[in-house]
């Protein structure tokens, strides 16, 4: 199949490209140029037409809670919450997490992965966090998220919050499930993890002994994965680092010996200077939540410090808003007001964050860009339609155009590995009101 478009963006930091067209071939991308040429070099090949449209990479949401939206209407604490300890301890612990079971589990998949390709997302980093719904939690959420058709990549939150047991529990989790995703894929003649894979995840410094810490990221380096936590989301971590350690909390990490190109940190928004030389030095990955940092008050992570340091950045909707251009919009908005410098951050670097970068912090190879030899993992997102774009689309202005003026409603159609699951901006086999409403029974079951 022939794909065309009057714009391409064949990778994001690269110039946009005038009625261009990427080949399709057994999901991979084969061949690109001018649509007329790719035409006339293949004329017994299907075409798509994206008259309209701009084709791009599919977005690759780099961390998201997919139970997240069940928690969207969950009543607020009779007593409001003063800090982010508060917000965990008597808030979204003992009202959500600790609520959940494998059928919420399970209904927040399958609407969320709907939502998720709608928006031109192709592949995601899911972390789950229910600790009373181990064993099984991650291979429940699985039957619904391949029913998507995205790449996927599941990982069960280990935490020692509620007991050695359980967080050993959790950890099991997941090895069981990456195991049986490679077995899966192996069977399916899928290479070593198919669509639907497996990660190593665990919560925190406060809530995870160095022991615990030691053991995850040992299974991780057996299993040949990354191993993911939540980093200095606010002040919270940071401090309590020092005041039981001694130490910050990068710090902690690079003393126990964890700190490498295998740890995936999400958040990382209160660092030290010393703490940004670790993540460069190690090669830590990094996963930025730019609109969820600021709902729960958490701060502005120093991105552009660590782009600068040539630190891989990926960005994340954290299950707070998961339409990746709102996200990008806040990422592109937000380290512009900071550094009160209306050029402190590009439209392609947001682009780039949103898409190869985020495929590099989960390890997802040939995944972000079109070109030959990389996944056919794609979006068509209309520039005219009922609502077009409000000045005309050139070159230099087309990324900045999409970024504020484009939302998941204009995405058009999405590819993943040569398979389309989105048409017309409608998601292909799916009943969405179906899905909304078995999400809604569950989200009512969760809140009582």
């Amino acid at each position: 199949m022939i794909i065309g478009a009057d714009w391409a963006v064949t990778a994001a930091l690269d110039e946009p490209r005038r009625r261009w067209a990427v080949r399709v071939v057994d999901g991979m991308i084969d061949d690109s140029g001018p649509v007329t040429e790719l035409r006339a070099r293949y004329p017994d090949d299907e075409f798509c037409d994206g008259s309209g449209c701009v084709l791009l990479p599919g977005f690759v949401n780099a961390h998201v809670h997919l139970y997240g939206v069940l928690a969207h209407g969950v009543p607020a604490p009779a007593v409001p919450v003063a800090d982010f300890w508060g917000f965990l301890d008597d808030y979204w612990w003992p009202l959500v997490e600790n609520a959940l079971d494998h059928e919420m589990v399970a209904a927040a998949a399958a609407w969320v992965t709907a939502d998720l390709a709608a928006g031109g997302t192709t592949s995601f980093f899911d972390i789950l966090e229910a600790p009373n719904a181990v064993p099984g939690a991650l291979f429940a959420q699985r039957e619904a998220v391949a029913g998507s058709g995205l790449r996927g990549v599941l990982s069960f939150e280990a935490t020692e919050r509620m007991g050695e047991a359980n967080g050993q529990a959790g950890l099991d989790e997941n090895v069981s499930f990456i195991e049986d995703c490679r077995a899966r894929a192996a069977s399916e003649g899928a290479g070593r993890d198919g669509r639907v894979s497996g990660a190593m995840c665990i919560h925190t410094t406060f809530t995870c002994s160095e022991p615990f810490i030691r053991r995850a990221f040992d299974a991780a380096a057996d299993l040949d994965v990354f191993c993911h936590a939540h980093v200095n989301e606010g002040v919270h971590e940071g401090r309590w680092c020092e005041e039981h350690h001694g130490m910050r909390t990068l710090e902690f990490y690079d003393r126990i010996g964890v700190a490498s190109p295998r740890f995936q940190a999400s958040q990382c928004v209160q660092l030290s200077p010393d703490e940004i030389d670790i993540i460069a030095d190690s090669g830590i990955r990094v996963s930025h939540m730019p609109l969820s940092n600021c709902e729960v008050g958490g701060g502005i992570a120093p991105v552009l410090e660590l782009l600068e340091r040539g630190i891989t950045v990926g960005l994340g909707s954290d299950g707070y808003l998961n339409d990746m251009f709102a996200v990008m919009r806040g990422a592109f908005l937000l380290h512009r007001a900071a550094t009160l410098d209306p050029g402190a951050i590009s439209a392609a670097t947001v682009l780039q964050m949103a898409t190869e970068g985020s495929a590099r912090t989960l390890g997802l190879e040939r995944v972000g860009r079109l070109e030959p030899g990389w996944h056919a993992d794609l979006q068509l997102v209309d520039l005219e339609g009922p609502r077009g774009l409000p000045t005309p689309v050139e070159a230099h202005n087309l990324l900045d155009q999409l970024v504020l003026w484009r939302s998941a409603s204009h995405v058009r159609n999405v590819m993943v590995g040569g398979d389309w699951i989105v048409e017309g901006g409608e998601v292909i086999g799916t009943d969405i009101e179906e899905l909304r409403a078995h999400t809604l029974e569950q989200a009512a079951r969760l809140w009582s």
